[in-house]
């Protein structure tokens, strides 16, 4: 019964961020899930989707756009070491597993699937993983952890961000009421990187090349006193002049924005946290 109770207390916490004006981080209950690849499949050119399923995924929470997974992938040596369930929480083993973190694309509790997108945008153990997953192979995710809930009464929103933002990105102009304005900017290396999105009529979507994104994201203007809400993520030393233009021109405090660098040149597992 207390499981229950566990998790209707946090659906509740999550409906009232959401009916009200400040966004808000909610925590789930983190759970360790073995799970099987079921499918691969190219998204444009730069993203590899991975379908996941089986028998572990039961129970799994998905509320944000902005949420992540943690691939825990095996040692240099074979070994996999895995977390611990603690409670609500994991404890991990020291020192800490090899391990890479990506945004829930999509979970669809009725099929029993989850996906997650991979950038291709050079080696590394997690896109060299997908790149080379089968159905049937076995996979590790711990989490969510939680998600940042976002109410849906500002005036606009803007969201920015490289191909390693686009999966959150998509959900969030797919999780977007109908009524929501703004806009989605997208940096791509070239056409061939561009998706279909299903967004609300009122968000203006830009795809840009490599290098444009924070001259375009600057040429924003916010209706004078329309409210904004500003989550933006990709390259951390590309995120450095959007963060003080967020916060010396928009004038946005903590509570109306979430910037986030996903990854770093010349940094391997990269971690803005």
């Amino acid at each position: 019964m207390k499981r229950i109770d566990d998790r209707e207390r946090y659906l509740e916490r999550i409906a009232e961020v959401r009916a009200g004006t400040i966004a808000r981080k909610v925590a789930y209950p983190i759970r360790i899930r073995e799970v099987e690849v079921l499918r691969t499949a190219m998204v444009g050119s730069g993203l590899i989707r991975v379908t996941l399923g089986g028998p572990g995924l039961a129970g799994f929470e998905a509320h944000s756009p902005d949420e992540h997974v943690r691939l825990i992938f095996p040692e240099t040596d074979g070994a996999l070491r895995l977390p611990e369930p603690d409670g609500h929480m994991l404890s991990w083993p020291r020192p800490f597993p090899t391990t890479r973190k990506y945004t829930v694309r999509r979970y669809d509790p009725a099929a029993g699937e989850l996906d997650l997108d991979f950038a291709l945008h050079g080696k590394g153990v997690a896109a060299d993983w997908a790149r080379n997953a089968a159905p049937g192979a076995t996979a590790h995710v711990a989490g969510p952890p939680g998600g940042l809930i976002v109410p849906h009464s500002y005036d606009r929103y803007l969201l920015a961000g490289d191909l390693t933002a686009l999966p959150a990105i998509a959900r969030w102009l797919e999780e977007l009421p109908d009524s929501a304005a703004g806009w989605a900017f997208i940096e791509v290396a070239d056409a061939d990187e561009e998706i279909e999105l299903t967004a609300p009529e009122g968000v203006e979507i830009h795809w840009l090349r490599d290098g444009d994104l924070a001259r375009a994201v600057q040429e924003v203007t916010v209706p004078e006193g329309e409210r904004v809400f500003a989550w933006m993520a990709g390259e951390a030393d590309t995120l450095k002049p959007l963060r003080r233009w967020v916060r010396d021109h928009l004038g946005l405090g903590p509570d109306d924005q979430d910037i986030t660098g996903y990854w770093k040149r010349g940094a391997a597992d990269y971690d803005d946290h």
